[in-house]
């Protein structure tokens, strides 16, 4: 199997006419199972249709967008494996320098808000020819949603891109069914009623037992609107539960999101995954220093999908839903032998994981016959009594991974959830995590230490994750090890003022931790935290949440965090007057900053001894 066509000359030395599709992506060409381009091209490969790629064409050369020719299909467009804008800018909105899933990491190979403007660059050529989006930067945008960049509230991606549909989600059944109806010869019109996508109509008829949201002008006007609807929608993100929703807008339109596709079986995703990736980039990239991404992914493995784990500043629920589905043994086991033949392996295998890598099975036995409980949550505000709580089957794949020929070690580098590890009566996973799967040092995500602030992030409280550190601990000394922990924390999530930001800072003296780098929140699409962020209200409960936004106070709780680099003395002095804590300034060991001296101004003092 060779990669799939770029050029005419790749058409013709594959003895392919015409294509049925042509896939517009943001990324480069990179042909693994990490890149969402490559799952969704291979999938309809196996399927019979033929999919050529144009990678990162330039959008303002109409041309760029006609190399292929026009599919027989339909164009399928997705921005990329990160959000375009989120790929472009910090939080600061300042401009980012590299951009690791181009070429070289050369920055600026892809616009801003990639999908709409590629689709109108398509319809600019192609006036009727259908025109479907995915990937997260369609999936997240998919209803109205709060754009941070430009700070207003904008449409469904669907009707800005003047697209046809939207494949939300992970996309492999509902592609494959948007195919089979093309092919059939079904007007795009009429390709209304597969699960995990999102059309427009003028007939509400078509949407099957709606739940009608708020109008988009309804909620521009009253943000509590909006907090409203992403309530609605948050509970209705299950294939097995989930009603049909619609959002109206003006002059008779309706956007209709049918509910999300269903969870792929063990033996779906097993297909997905076996399917003949070149696991690597392009070679035509070769010449400009590869394709950095590929770095962190080449020899890792994808064990799961999917994630329960309900932190309000993650989108996974929205994207990949809350139903954990995963891999066999033997699926993950080909794919590592076929790493180990890789030239440049050497010998480690850098992560087995996913979303979450210690969610290997659904949360709980009745999730695959009834779907998640729409107002419930798994692990938060606590654990849930029906929580199965088990790490064999995943504990069981590291040991087989572990005795593979070639294989020197395995590490676990993808989040791991500790609160579901300390739910765990069986000590066997963390014991052997310690032993075996760690490179010196374990890094987690507590994201803060206020229990106030971490019921607004879907968190744990912090004494949970104060008994894992103590646990952990333990474990090293058994082992004989000396692994630290690498903790990372948040500032200026919604809920977060300074004195509680000051607590976060007072803990990291405590602990004698430093971070290197500060993670600001950044209110990105179609997450809980970024409604809270725009509404200022809790779309949980519809109560106000006191949320951050001035810059100066952003900087200040960023500053508390690194209260040691005198860089940031001011800001952290300034911080402390504001929390009413300036009995934090001073010389005792509790302190985080010392008194500055004032240097004194005018004459000299006289000599004592000579009064000169």
């Amino acid at each position: 199997m060779s990669f799939l066509p770029i050029s005419r000359q790749n058409m013709q030395e594959q003895g392919i006419e015409q294509l049925d599709f042509v896939y517009v992506i943001g990324d480069a060409y990179v042909d693994h199972p990490s890149f969402g381009h490559a799952v969704i091209s291979r999938v309809l490969q196996a399927h019979g249709y033929h999919v050529g790629i144009i990678s990162q064409p330039d959008w303002k050369d109409a041309d760029s967008i006609n190399i292929l020719g026009e599919p027989r299909l339909a164009f399928l467009v997705m921005g990329g494996n990160m959000d375009s804008m989120v790929n472009h800018y910090y939080v600061s909105k300042k401009r980012r320098s590299t951009d690791a899933y181009t070429p070289g990491g050369v920055m600026g190979k892809r616009p801003d808000h990639a999908v709409v403007t590629y689709c109108n660059l398509i319809r600019r050529t192609y006036k009727n020819k259908p025109i479907i989006i995915g990937g997260i930067e369609a999936s997240l945008r998919r209803m109205a949603h709060y754009d941070y960049w430009s700070n207003r509230f904008k449409h469904s991606i669907l009707l800005d891109a003047h697209a046809n549909l939207i494949s939300y989600g992970m996309g492999e059944k509902s592609i494959v069914q948007i195919a089979e109806a093309l092919d059939s010869g079904m007007d795009i019109k009429d390709i209304t009623y597969i699960p995990g996508t999102v059309f427009q109509t003028k007939d509400l008829s078509l949407a099957y037992d709606p739940v009608i949201l708020p109008s988009f002008d309804e909620m521009k006007q009253d943000k509590r609107k909006y907090a409203e609807s992403f309530r609605i929608q948050n509970e209705n993100t299950d294939a097995l539960n989930a009603k049909t929703l619609v959002e109206p807008y003006p002059d008779g339109v309706y956007v209709v999101q049918n509910p999300p596709q269903e969870p792929l079986s063990r033996q779906e995703m097993d297909d997905i995954y076996d399917l003949p990736y070149e696991r690597t980039y392009h070679p035509v990239y070769e010449k400009e220093g590869g394709v950095p991404a590929i770095q962190e992914v080449q020899f890792s493995l994808i064990s799961c999908r999917g994630c329960f784990g309900a932190c309000s500043f993650c989108a996974l629920t929205f994207h990949q839903g809350r139903i954990v589905q995963s891999r066999s043994h033997a699926s993950i086991l080909n794919e590592a032998e076929k790493i180990t033949k890789m030239p440049d392996f050497k010998g480690y295998i850098h992560d087995v994981g996913g979303p979450t890598a210690n969610f290997y099975h659904p949360a709980c036995r009745k999730q695959l016959k009834s779907g998640t409980c729409p107002q419930k949550q798994c692990l938060w505000p606590k654990p849930c009594k029906n929580l199965d709580t088990d790490h064999s089957a995943y504990l069981k794949l590291l040991r087989k991974l572990r005795e593979l020929p070639k294989v020197k070690k395995v590490f676990v580098r993808s989040g791991i959830r500790f609160d579901y590890i300390m739910q765990d009566k069986n000590d066997a996973f963390f014991k052997e995590l310690v032993e075996h799967h760690i490179s010196g040092q374990l890094k987690v995500a507590p994201e803060h230490i206020s229990d106030r602030v971490l019921y607004y992030m879907g968190k744990p409280e912090h004494c949970v994750y104060e008994k894992f550190i103590g646990k952990y601990r333990k474990l090293n000394e058994r082992a004989g090890k000396n692994q630290f922990v690498i903790p990372y924390f948040m500032s200026s999530h919604p809920g977060c003022d300074m004195k509680e930001a000051v607590k976060l800072a007072e803990y990291l003296r405590d602990i004698g931790h430093t971070p290197q780098q500060v993670q600001d929140f950044y209110p990105t699409p179609s997450t809980m935290s970024t409604v809270m962020y725009y509404t200022g209200v809790d779309p949980r409960t519809m109560k106000p949440v006191y949320v951050p936004k001035n810059p100066h106070e952003k900087a200040m709780q960023r500053a508390l965090m690194q209260y040691r680099n005198p860089e940031n003395y001011q800001l952290v002095k300034e911080a402390l007057y504001a929390a009413g804590r300036e009995d934090l300034i001073g010389f005792d060991k509790k302190c985080l900053i010392k008194p500055r001296q004032i240097k004194k101004t005018g004459r000299k003092s006289k000599n004592k001894k000579t009064g000169r």
